[in-house]
């Protein structure tokens, strides 16, 4: 198990530049920023190089997102913007050396849905040789509307797709929201899996905290599994506590 930290949630109380560094002295050996954009690729560069750490995710649409929708992948009528996007999220993957391209399928009913997540997906990997592609579920707590709310379903489509470059993204929070129990769905879509995102549930704080997932049996049936990616913490997390990290080799 490789462990992760989101700098978009962890070390928050630092300017984004130190959260780099606090994560290498907390243990941690990769990063992901879902939105890194506003942060020119050199520099960014020299953050994880200081730091030996792995770029691991980052989400496709890229900017300019505020207001907007937070993923067409599945909606009518939106593949050419789609397909600019992608291409523009894959330059930034490519220079950042990103493990997974996390690309979001957007808040859209229907049965034509489907049908164009899978081919927008099917294209990507085609435009994409050699990089791991995720889809997470969402719950409706967080994400109004979002396609992709049912971890079960989101399976059904990597399966389908069956290409090894595309994996299921595990959040556990949404997995909670979505279903209740978080180990009864992680046995059932293990296979798919390519990428764990770890917190507390019903609110997203650190794994140490009072909360409704059973995070320490979860992790043991990870193990026990043939598990061998990363693990991110996606949580709330500051430099004045420590306790949080008792899940990081």
């Amino acid at each position: 198990m490789k462990a992760c930290a989101n700098l978009g949630t962890m070390f928050a109380d630092l300017p984004m530049d130190e959260r780099f560094g606090a994560a290498r002295i907390a243990g941690f050996q990769g990063i992901e920023i879902s939105f890194p954009y506003d942060h020119a690729v050199p520099g960014l560069l020299a953050r994880l190089a200081q730091n030996d750490l792995k770029f691991v995710m980052l989400t496709c649409p890229p900017p300019n997102y505020t207001g907007a929708e937070r993923g067409f992948a599945a909606m009518p009528g939106q593949e050419d913007r789609f397909r600019r996007d992608f291409k523009r999220t894959l330059r930034y993957a490519k220079a950042l050396g990103v493990v997974h391209l996390h690309v979001m399928a957007g808040a859209v009913r229907g049965p034509e849905a489907r049908e164009i997540l899978i081919a927008n997906l099917r294209w990507a990997l085609t435009e994409a040789p050699g990089q791991s592609l995720t889809i997470e579920p969402m719950c409706h707590e967080d994400v109004p509307g979002y396609y992709l709310n049912d971890a079960m379903k989101a399976a059904e489509i990597v399966s389908e797709i069956g290409d090894p470059r595309l994996g299921l993204q595990f959040d556990v929070h949404h997995v909670h929201q979505m279903h209740g129990d978080v180990i009864a769905i992680w046995e059932a879509v293990a296979p798919q899996v390519t990428h764990i995102q770890l917190s507390q549930s019903p609110t997203r704080v650190a794994p140490d905290k009072p909360g409704d997932v059973d995070v320490k049996a979860f992790l043991k049936a990870v193990k026990s599994s043939s598990y061998r990616g990363w693990i991110s913490g996606e949580y709330m997390a500051d430099l004045s506590d420590t306790g949080h990290l008792f899940w990081v080799p």
